[in-house]
């Protein structure tokens, strides 16, 4: 999701690698959930984190859609998010105590929280949102250690990868693509990156490569048959 500000504006004005401390340690939140509620549909889930969590709960992409998670357009591609739902907006996986009850599986951007990432030179670093998280005094952590990725290397690679094939398909959009071709692209998005089964008894990565594939293939050909 593309935000119209500068980084002056929302960060102290430092980008992070893996390795740099950043003050993100917030004493385990201590039953603050606030990061939890009212976000709207700014949680948008990458098909790792759909890889992860029908892993976790031992179910399938329509049975997410059925409860947890919704569809949303996202810079003009229809992209799935986390459900915020009840007076409060609060996530599904909330538990009554204020606890994620998918805390191993979270998605990757409830994992950088309140770190945000910022994509420049074909690849990306992290910076500090300072105005997210209401815990003060914040102890310094490792990025990587706050991130809790393994094989952080290949993890950032795949982001970085996903993040422009979708700048991609949002530039040709943004270039005028007909309302057939728009469609045409989230479909391809929905049903050969997200629909389609993962095993997750299997590595995530090959598989997601082997989609990404499909996809790009899928809407070359359609783009073939175009007049």
């Amino acid at each position: 999701m593309k935000r119209n500000v500068s980084l002056d504006e929302i960060s102290d004005g430092r980008l992070y690698g893996p390795e740099d401390m950043v003050r993100v340690g917030c004493d385990d939140c201590r039953g603050c959930s606030a990061c939890c509620q009212n976000m709207g549909t700014s949680v948008i889930l990458d098909p790792m984190d759909i890889f992860r969590l029908t892993k976790a709960l031992d179910c399938d992409f329509q049975a997410l859609l059925s409860d947890k998670v919704e569809l949303n357009v996202v810079d003009g591609i229809i992209l799935p998010n986390l459900k915020m739902s009840g007076v409060s907006g609060r996530c599904g996986f909330l538990s009554n105590e204020g606890r994620c009850t998918v805390h191993s599986a979270r998605p990757g951007i409830c994992r950088c929280f309140p770190l945000g990432r910022y994509y420049e030179n074909g690849g990306f670093k992290y910076f500090l949102q300072i105005h997210e998280c209401r815990k003060e005094q914040r102890s310094k952590v490792k990025v990587k250690k706050w991130l809790d990725i393994r094989d952080l290397n290949t993890y950032e690679r795949y982001i970085n990868d996903w993040h422009d094939y979708l700048m991609e398909l949002e530039a040709e959009i943004e270039a005028g693509a007909t309302d057939e071709a728009i469609k045409n692209i989230s479909m391809a998005v929905l049903e050969c990156i997200y629909m389609i089964s993962y095993d997750t008894a299997e590595d995530f990565y090959p598989q997601f490569y082997q989609r990404l594939a499909l996809c790009k293939n899928r809407l070359g050909a359609i783009a073939k048959k175009q007049p």
